[in-house]
């Protein structure tokens, strides 16, 4: 029978550190961390993500400003923005949430954030960074940063571990894949492209999903004992929230599992606010 990694448990954790680290920082400094979310359009998803982040912060003693924009606001205008921001002393952290509308060219916002405000870790300097496996102050993306951060809360060890990543996204795929490695373990990323993907998955310790599909692995593509990280965020036949794993089917196989929900997803938030702490930090270290 499998152990679940409570995402929640450890994010409640993880957010009362970083609500001391805030206290703190205004008792010595008299300085409160700043973290803007940049938001373009009316996407549901985005808009709830963006809540639950918002109301995180504020908790946390986060100062939180949300920037909603309209979907036909110009790339020229959205870049000013940035830029204000990025000259803004009282503002640590800058975030724009995805998707961005078609005009946009993504990867010129990303550029634009300060590599220092880049509270994602999406910017190209951050990123060489994590692939160098730099040992300076750098933020990382919120999503495989805090699966590093159950990984070392449970005990798992990735050292010379045969691991899977499901999924080549720059957001989690990639990122993973490099945390991974620079933890000594041995990493292959699959992708819809990847041709018997079982014959990977069967033979990883670690396997972390994040392909947004329903039902990507069964129990017949785990081994016994393995540790299963489902990322994934999906709708079910019967409109309830589940990952990309069958978590029931293997769940008396696997060694380790995240639920979801419950799982990875509050982590992620918990990271973004640890990271705002870290960039404010880091600024008065400069």
């Amino acid at each position: 029978m499998a152990t679940v990694i409570d995402g929640r448990a450890l994010a409640k954790k993880l957010n009362q550190q970083t609500s001391q680290r805030v206290q703190k920082m205004q008792e010595d400094f008299g300085m409160t961390p700043g973290l803007v979310v940049v938001i373009v359009g009316d996407d549901p998803a985005s808009q709830r993500y963006v809540r639950n982040k918002h109301r995180t912060a504020q908790r946390l003693g986060i100062n939180s400003i949300v920037e909603h924009l309209d979907k036909d606001v110009s790339q020229s205008e959205l870049l000013k923005l940035i830029d204000q921001y990025n000259n803004d002393p009282t503002i640590h952290g800058i975030l724009v949430q995805d998707p961005l509308p078609d005009h946009i060219n993504e990867k010129a916002i990303t550029r634009a954030i300060l590599p220092e405000k880049d509270v994602d870790g999406f910017h190209p300097v951050n990123v060489g960074k994590l692939y160098l496996n730099d040992t300076t102050n750098y933020p990382v993306s919120c999503t495989p940063k805090g699966i590093m951060t159950m990984f070392k809360a449970y005990g798992i060890s990735l050292k010379s571990k045969n691991a899977v990543v499901l999924g080549r996204s720059a957001i989690v795929g990639k990122p993973m894949a490099a945390l991974m490695l620079n933890e000594a373990a041995s990493v292959s990323i699959l992708h819809r492209l990847t041709k018997d993907i079982s014959e990977y998955t069967k033979n990883a310790d670690i396997i972390v999903s994040a392909t947004g599909h329903l039902h990507t692995l069964t129990k017949d593509d785990v081994k016994e004992g393995a540790v299963v990280i489902d990322v994934g965020q999906n709708i079910n036949e019967s409109g309830h929230l589940v990952g990309d794993v069958d978590y029931d089917d293997m769940f008396d196989k696997v060694g380790y599992i995240t639920p979801v929900p419950g799982g990875v997803g509050p982590m992620t938030i918990a990271t973004l606010m640890q990271q705002s702490v870290d960039l404010a930090e880091w600024s008065i270290n400069k």
